[in-house]
């Protein structure tokens, strides 16, 4: 093969831009003031009119530093955490009275206030007194709800906030005289500080010593080449250690890092808030405007048309107003979230935004990583593609390329071959090291010269770039050797494998510097990043989930078919310009939305390239999650539905983030989506159940009213609603079954099944009450009577003994709602949590010794005898058996034709997106005013929480720190990393 003598000049040319591209050149500099004038705070040190520690001489910094090569000592560096802070950006923490109070805001919850004001300040008329009773009950239900909810999502914070401490990044110091291991968060300025390959810088940092050290710094300026540092150079906290070791003097921690100067330039408070909270507007605003058209419709009937007195009939608007809220929804709903998110733990994924644990569920489309995700990030040695030339076998030859490799300080292609050995410690075993010459830009090869203790004869083995080492060859070269090999690696190349060639030769005498007998080609290994073993099972179990897979890779377009091939995934892959580009006149794809829909991955990807597949798979209708690790993943993150940090991500991406995983590969993923599903499924049986009770209550008190003059007392309204909420707040852990399909919220639906769910619990009720008011049959069959012995209740509608029966027949049967709303079929072969039907029947067990014994002189009930309870208890369970009859026919014909309607107008979207008509997206992060009262964490309360002083310190939320890795950020990073001297303002 012929040298181009061009190339030289084309490398030179390359390093020349390469170097223009990179940091400008820093002259040293001085203080600009007297030094002595600067004291050891971060306003003096950080102020960049007086002193800029970037770029002074070293000395300097260690005089104003006050600290030597020696580090610091144990209770120096005390002292400075107190001056300087934690070497961490803190994440907003939210106060707890706040939070808990935050359960009491939003429109729901306003409606039972609005009632309790009713009951202590309407109610106070006709020379009777405020209702008390009623008050205090409606504030003991609020603060219930309020701190069951707390509690709940305060203990999934502590689970989540464990697992995040053990993240935690570990650094090497030197403190008093002695190099040890500490937790990165406790670093100081003045600590010394040491790293090698692999290693994460954990604070800003001078170098003091520097062997052959690189550093990657693509998480914070983009840059994609590693940067070569020497003496006197500064590291950015986050970068990463690429090759050699190095000492340092820590000049910045935490907020006064270059990463901590970047995100003081991002935004304020995003008071977004999520799907989750747009569907509980909706279902929160069916249920207002059953209750609030049948207050109006009771106002009218009840004082213009039957005259009621003004008490008699605010006490019958109480009763619409408490038993139709379903107050309890939004702690329900968030406890099932929170318990969904410590579970979820379990299988190592941290959840940072709670509400996205529902949005995984619906998730139709998941764009992962190739590198750590899908494979193992660990360069391998595929035996099976291993091609001999010499007389030597294929193990013989991978010995001796791990001959000529390094056993330490290696690099990822000398660990692979040596470990491909198996027994590691072969590869110097039976031979004596005399010289070896490790890899450079300039050879491209690695040489090793041994004797061979066994014969002792002098050998030496190279490997490297195939055009290297056949230009090194002249024993048994000849042209169909290199026809051949050119072949092999034309093949390796078209499956995306990396091509290794090794060459031999043996020297005569003992010089080990003299030259061999000329060198032979023996053989080519192919090099490549496996799958996973877990991999391609974890993307079957996807695809049945309804999950389909595409891979986003910065690889190239043949490593990418190849992987995809290995895993099942397909190889339909195109290089990332079609994305710009679009699809090839003539075609199969007519317009470029087509093509990203079909294709199996994308290569050559960029992080600009991640946000629009993400952009784009939206505007089709579908729900994405997206993978990332790199800060500057984190605009396609926050695009995302879902966004999730790989394990190994940096703190920019986990905090763009809507959960992290701590364990690498795809499998904790999909045990994330099965998991999102169960959790999906207890939240929508409960609202199925709380808009029918809504209904049950308001259309069957107000029929009773209208119909009999039946005023309930709002009394017992109360007890009904406080033990419903109780038994219901055991579906956070209720046993469901996962869907096999993305699932989503069809409003529609819930509403159908709840409107005649409700109607039919509500024919119940009146029935009962009709044929106590009508008929004395009761008494007749069981000798039951009611107050004062009467055999009906004809002469008082308004009988204590009918308000405790007709409180015991809806508490009974209302929640024996819940076990028909939670199975898909028959109700007794879909099996309740034990928590959920214990539950049950200690609330079954109250609300009859309250029948058999509740005699309170403030409420208008009596104790009713056994009998009564026992007709009650039969009444119930024959109007229940029918109830799954009800749900199969709501099946079979509104919910069937609901369906069809919805799966007409996405197959419609779907085709005005493709044919070009732009569409409007669902967005996964709602802002309507209406919708964001939903949000537990509202504005008005944080901006209270700063005026009353309940912040303490200075903190950095999540939010913000995913818009630090927005693109205009990282351009903003890359100035800064330019002009290190400029006030970061």
């Amino acid at each position: 093969m012929s040298t181009n003598p061009e190339t030289p000049v084309a490398e030179v040319k390359k390093k020349r831009e390469y170097k223009d591209f990179g940091h400008e050149e820093e002259k040293a500099t001085h203080a600009k003031v007297d030094m002595s004038e600067i004291q050891l705070r971060a306003e003096d040190l950080y102020d960049k009119d007086k002193v800029d520690l970037e770029t002074i001489v070293v000395d300097d910094v260690f005089k104003l530093l006050q600290c030597t090569e020696a580090g610091l000592d144990s209770a120096e560096a005390t002292r400075r955490i107190e001056l300087f802070g934690p070497n961490r950006l803190e994440a907003e923490e939210s106060n707890p009275f706040l939070q808990f109070l935050g359960f009491m805001w939003n429109p729901l919850s306003w409606v039972m206030e609005a009632a309790a004001l009713v009951a202590i300040v309407v109610s106070n008329g006709e020379g009777m007194p405020p209702d008390w009773e009623d008050f205090i009950g409606i504030v003991l239900l609020l603060f219930i709800n309020s701190t069951i909810g707390f509690y709940e999502e305060h203990n999934a914070g502590n689970a989540v906030k464990a697992l995040m401490d053990s993240l935690a990044p570990k650094a090497k110091v030197r403190r008093d005289g002695s190099w040890s291991e500490i937790e990165s968060a406790i670093l100081v300025p003045g600590d010394m500080i040491s790293f090698k390959i692999g290693d994460i810088v954990p604070a800003d940092c001078r170098l003091i010593e520097a062997v052959n050290i690189s550093i990657d710094q693509a998480a914070l300026t983009g840059e994609s080449l590693p940067q070569s540092k020497k003496v006197g150079d500064q590291c950015f906290s986050g970068s990463t250690c690429k090759q050699g070791e190095a000492e340092g003097v820590v000049i910045s921690t935490g907020a006064n890092t270059f990463f901590g100067r970047a995100a003081s330039l991002v935004g304020q408070d995003d008071d977004s808030t999520g799907h989750l909270q747009k569907i509980l507007a909706q279902i929160g605003s069916f249920c207002l405007i059953v209750i609030g058209t049948f207050i109006i419709a009771e106002i009218f009937c009840l004082y213009a048309g039957f005259r009621y007195h003004y008490r008699r009939g605010i006490n019958d608007i109480l009763v619409l107003l408490i038993g139709g809220i379903p107050i309890a929804m939004p702690t329900v709903l968030s406890v099932t979230l929170a318990v969904g998110a410590q579970q979820l733990a379990k299988y190592k994924a941290i959840v940072t935004r709670i509400t996205a644990i529902e949005e995984l569920a619906a998730v139709t489309i998941l764009c992962s990583d190739k590198t750590g995700t899908l494979t193992t990030n660990k360069l391998t040695i595929d035996k099976t593609t291993l091609k001999t030339y010499g007389p030597f076998s294929p193990d013989d030859v991978i010995l001796l390329a791990a001959y000529a490799s390094r056993t330490e300080n290696q690099d990822a292609i000398d660990a692979c071959i040596v470990n491909a050995i198996g027994d590691t410690s072969r590869a110097r075993a039976g031979i004596k090291l005399l010289d070896f010459k490790p890899f450079n830009p300039v050879d491209k090869r690695t040489e090793i010269t041994y004797r061979e203790e066994s014969s002792g004869k002098l050998k030496r083995v190279t490997k490297g770039m195939t055009g290297i080492i056949i230009e090194l060859c002249t024993r048994n070269k000849n042209e169909d050797l290199e026809n051949r090999l050119e072949a092999d690696v034309e093949e390796f190349a078209a499956r995306g494998l990396r091509a290794l060639a090794i060459a031999y030769e043996e020297l005569d005498g003992d010089d080990h510097e003299a030259e061999g007998n000329g060198f032979e080609l023996i053989g080519l290994l192919s090099i490549f990043d496996p799958p996973r073993e877990d991999t391609k099972q974890t993307i079957d179990d996807a695809m049945a989930l309804g999950v389909r897979v595409k891979m986003v890779t910065g690889d190239q377009l043949a490593i990418a078919k190849e992987t995809g091939r290995r895993l099942g995934l397909g190889d339909h892959m195109y290089p990332a310009k079609v994305l710009k580009d679009g699809p090839e006149p003539g075609g199969r794809f007519n317009t470029l939305d087509e093509m990203i829909l079909d294709a199996d991955g994308f290569a050559g990807v960029f992080p600009e390239h991640k946000y629009e597949i993400v952009k784009r798979l939206q505007g089709l209708g579908h729900l994405c999650a997206m993978t990332g690790d790199g800060a500057n993943d984190a605009p396609a993150l926050a695009r995302a539905n879902v966004g999730i940090a790989v394990e190994g991500a940096t703190d920019a991406a986990r905090g763009a983030a809507d959960i992290v995983l701590t364990e690498p590969g795809l499998s904790t993923i999909v045990h994330a989506i099965r998991g999102s599903r169960v959790i999906f499924q207890r939240m929508r049986n409960y609202s199925i159940y709380a808009c029918a009770v809504t209904i049950r209550i308001v259309v069957c008190f107000s029929i009773l009213a209208f119909a009999f003059k039946f005023d309930f007392p709002p009394f017992m309204v109360l007890v009904i609603a406080l033990l419903n909420d109780g038994t219901i707040m055991t579906l956070s852990v209720d046993r469901v079954l996962p869907s096999s399909t993305p699932d989503s919220w069809n409003l529609a639906e819930i509403f159908a099944y709840a409107i005649a769910y409700g109607f039919y619990l509500t024919l119940s009720t009146i029935a009962l009450v009709a044929i106590c008011i009508r008929t004395d049959w009761f008494h007749r069959k069981f000798g039951v009577t009611f107050s004062g012995g009467m055999a009906s209740a004809a002469h008082d509608h308004n009988d204590p003994k009918l308000h405790t029966v007709v409180y015991l027949q809806v508490a009974i049967i209302s929640q024996a709602l819940i076990f028909i709303t939670r199975s898909h079929g028959w109700f007794f072969m879909e099996r309740p949590s034990v928590a959920l039907f214990l539950a049950f029947c200690l609330a079954q067990l109250i609300s009859s010794i309250i029948a058999a014994y509740g005699d309170w002189g403030f409420t208008d009930i009596e104790p009713i005898e056994g009998g009564w309870i026992g007709i009650v208890w039969v009444w119930d369970i024959v109007w229940f058996a029918p109830m799954d009859l009800i749900k199969f026919a709501m099946k079979a014909t509104i919910i069937k034709w609901l369906r069809e309607r919805h799966e007409t107008a996405v197959q419609l979207e779907t085709k005005q997106a493709a044919s070009g008509v732009p569409i409007t997206r669902t967005q996964s992060r709602a802002a309507s005013l209406h919708e964001s009262l939903y949000s537990n964490r509202v504005s008005f309360l944080r901006r209270a929480a700063n005026k009353v002083g309940f912040r303490q310190k200075v903190s950095v939320k999540p939010e913000e720190l995913r818009r630090f890795s927005s693109i205009q950020a990282a351009q903003t990073g890359s100035v800064l990393a330019r002009h290190p001297s400029r006030p970061a303002a």
